[in-house]
C-alpha cells in the first residue's frame, strides 16, 4: 500500500490540516508521500521534508499552480493516481474543490470526511450531522478520500531530511481564468487551528456588539466565530461561521456566546475538548453537550468577563 497526501498550503506555510491528514494517511501502515505543487513553494517543500515519518516528497514548483486552479491540480494528480492505493486531502474548501473531480475521472467514489481509519479498505465518516457515524468499505483499486482534520493528531514535524522528487508540470487546462481572490486579514488565529475559539450567535444582536466578543478574544489570543445565524444575520462575514455548513473546529476551549445551538452548529464544534456556553435561555440545545454552562445576559456578562480578565 502506498498513500499520496496532497498538500495544502498558500504557496508560504503549510497549512496545519495536511499533518492532520499525513497522520490519517500513517494509520494505513504503509509508504506515505506528499506532493506539494504551487509556485515558489520552496519553504513548504523545506517543511515537508522535515516529517520523518514520509517516504517522499513530490513538488512541482509551477505558475500554472500559483492560484491552486481545480482543472490544473487534478490533471497533475491523475498523472501520478496509478501508483498509489489511497489517495488523501484534508476536508476543506481546497480538498472539496478538487478531490470530486480526481475521483470521477479515475471513475471511483470518493470517501469524505473520514474520521477514523479502520483498515486499508475501511473507514468511518459523519453523517446526519454528526448525529450517526456510518463504517464504509471501499473496495475501489484506488481510494479518494478527504480526511477531517480535528478527528486526527499533528503529525510531528522533526529535523528530519525526506527525499524529494521533482515532477514535471502539465499544461494550463485553459478551462479557467483566476482573476483575484480577497482575504480577509487579522492578527487573530485562524479558526481551524485556534486553541481558543469565543463564537457569537443570533443573540449578539447585531454587528456592533460582536465588538464586546473581540476585547475578550484579544485578551485570550483567541479567534472569533459565529454562528450561521449570525452569518445570515449580516452580523458578521461568512468566513466566520463555525458549524457542518461553514468550518468545523476542534479547540482546546470553546466558548459560545448567545448560540441556542443548532444542530450543525453542535456538529461543527462537538470535537472541542471544552465547551463553555453563555445563553440567557436555560433550555437552549447547546446546554446539552457544553461542559459548563452559564444562564445569564451576555450584555452584563461580557463586560464583567473582558474586565476581570
Amino acid at each position: 500500500m502506498k498513500a499520496l497526501v496532497i498538500a495544502e498550503h498558500n504557496n508560504r506555510d503549510l497549512k496545519p490540516s495536511t499533518l492532520n491528514t499525513i497522520s490519517a494517511a500513517l494509520k494505513l501502515n504503509g509508504d506515505v508521500h506528499v506532493l506539494v505543487a504551487g509556485q515558489d513553494v520552496g519553504s513548504v517543500i523545506k517543511s515537508v521534508s522535515k516529517i520523518d515519518s514520509i517516504s517522499r516528497v513530490l513538488f512541482c514548483d509551477d505558475e500554472i499552480y500559483k492560484n491552486f486552479l481545480a482543472e490544473n491540480f487534478s490533471d497533475l494528480i491523475l498523472g501520478i493516481a496509478k501508483n498509489y492505493t489511497h489517495i488523501m486531502m484534508p476536508s476543506s474548501t481546497f480538498g472539496k474543490n478538487i478531490m470530486p473531480r480526481v475521483a470521477a475521472s479515475l471513475d471511483v467514489p470518493q470517501i469524505s470526511d473520514i474520521i477514523s481509519v479502520e483498515d486499508h479498505e475501511t473507514f468511518k465518516r459523519p453523517i446526519y450531522a454528526g448525529n450517526a457515524i456510518a463504517t464504509v468499505k471501499c473496495m475501489a483499486p484506488i481510494k479518494i478520500i478527504t480526511v477531517r482534520g480535528t478527528a486526527f493528531s499533528l503529525a510531528e514535524v522533526s529535523n528530519g531530511n525526506v527525499e524529494t522528487e521533482e515532477l514535471s508540470a502539465g499544461t494550463d487546462s485553459g478551462k479557467t481564468i483566476f482573476t483575484k481572490q480577497d482575504l480577509s486579514k487579522s492578527d487573530r488565529p485562524e479558526l481551524t487551528s485556534a486553541k481558543i475559539i469565543i463564537s457569537g450567535g443570533r443573540g449578539m444582536q447585531n454587528g456592533e456588539n460582536f465588538k464586546m466578543l473581540e476585547k475578550i478574544a484579544d485578551k485570550l489570543g483567541a479567534a472569533i466565530g459565529a454562528s450561521r445565524a449570525a452569518v445570515d444575520a449580516g452580523f458578521v462575514p461568512n468566513d466566520w461561521q463555525v458549524g457542518q455548513t461553514g468550518k468545523i473546529v476542534a479547540p482546546d476551549l470553546y466558548i459560545a456566546v448567545g448560540i441556542s445551538g443548532a444542530i450543525q452548529h453542535l456538529a461543527g464544534i462537538k470535537d472541542s475538548k471544552i465547551i463553555v456556553a453563555i445563553n440567557k435561555d436555560e433550555e437552549a440545545p447547546i446546554f446539552q453537550i457544553a461542559d459548563y454552562g452559564l444562564v445569564a445576559d451576555l450584555f452584563q456578562v461580557l463586560p464583567e468577563l473582558s474586565e476581570k480578565l
